[in-house]
């Protein structure tokens, strides 16, 4: 536990919310986000709910100790979030996460935690419609800062760690891109969403209105057949539209196919 709260190299940051967002909106000032902590380390898990029950904005309603029961508690609790172990017994991450987004109408987002980037498990998870992943090596500061991130609806951003998993372990859709028809705008919007630019910030990157940002993402994402924004930019990386070294304004630039 203790690489999660020493300090060190962030391996995945987190966006603000969206400045738009309406109060009483899980992640907004106020509010505090609901966490259901699932994994089947009881010294781990037990450890997380203190260090995050710490954290301003977030209240620890709930623990379970494979995907079952995390899916069990989910029902009954309804959290915001579930920060989701992905090696678990009788049912794993991956199909507990599955599950949960399938049952519901507004089912919680969930956060994938894992000790290593490079895992096959990880990269199925997003597949199946995680909104993002951190490292439990992380302090436990950044770690909350992205389940804030998420439960306001936002993504959470993915500088080294996300990169190398993509290009070491792709997801397998890389056919994706190029059948996507995507227009020549819907291509930058997705350049930036890969340097984890928010919706605001894409507009004002771009000079157009928010609306027609979240309009654009949209059709993103409905071309991709993406769950969300995350998958939509390890899609992106994976196709060759951006590089794995791509780091947007100021940084190298990315490569087109």
């Amino acid at each position: 536990m203790t690489g999660m709260t020493g300090s060190g190299t962030s391996e995945a940051v987190a966006a603000g919310p969206d400045p738009t967002g309406t109060p009483g909106t899980p992640g907004t000032p106020g509010t505090p986000v609901t966490l259901l902590i699932a994994d089947d380390d009881e010294v781990t898990r037990s450890g997380l709910r203190v260090l995050l029950a710490a954290q301003p904005g977030i209240a620890v309603v709930g623990e379970a100790a494979d995907g079952i029961e995390a899916v069990e508690r989910a029902r009954q609790l309804r959290p915001d979030v579930v920060l989701m172990d992905v090696r678990m017994p009788r049912r794993n991450g991956i199909e507990a996460t599955r599950q949960l987004l399938a049952e519901s109408a507004e089912p919680p987002k969930v956060v994938v935690i894992t000790t290593f980037e490079n895992d096959d498990h990880v990269t199925a998870a997003l597949g199946a419609g995680a909104s993002g992943f951190v490292l439990k090596r992380l302090p436990v500061r950044q770690i909350a800062e992205a389940l804030r991130v998420v439960a306001a609806g936002e993504a959470i951003l993915f500088p080294a760690a996300l990169r190398r998993m993509v290009t070491a372990r792709p997801l397998g859709s890389a056919e994706a891109l190029p059948h996507a028809a995507l227009t020549g705008r819907e291509e930058e919007v997705l350049r930036l969403m890969a340097t984890g630019l928010s919706n605001p910030e894409i507009a004002e990157s771009l000079t157009v209105s928010l609306e027609t940002v979240k309009t654009h993402v949209g059709n993103v994402l409905t071309k991709l057949g993406a769950q969300n924004r995350t998958h939509a930019v390890v899609i992106a990386y994976e196709s060759g539209l951006v590089a794995p070294g791509f780091a947007g304004r100021g940084g190298p630039s990315s490569s087109s196919t």
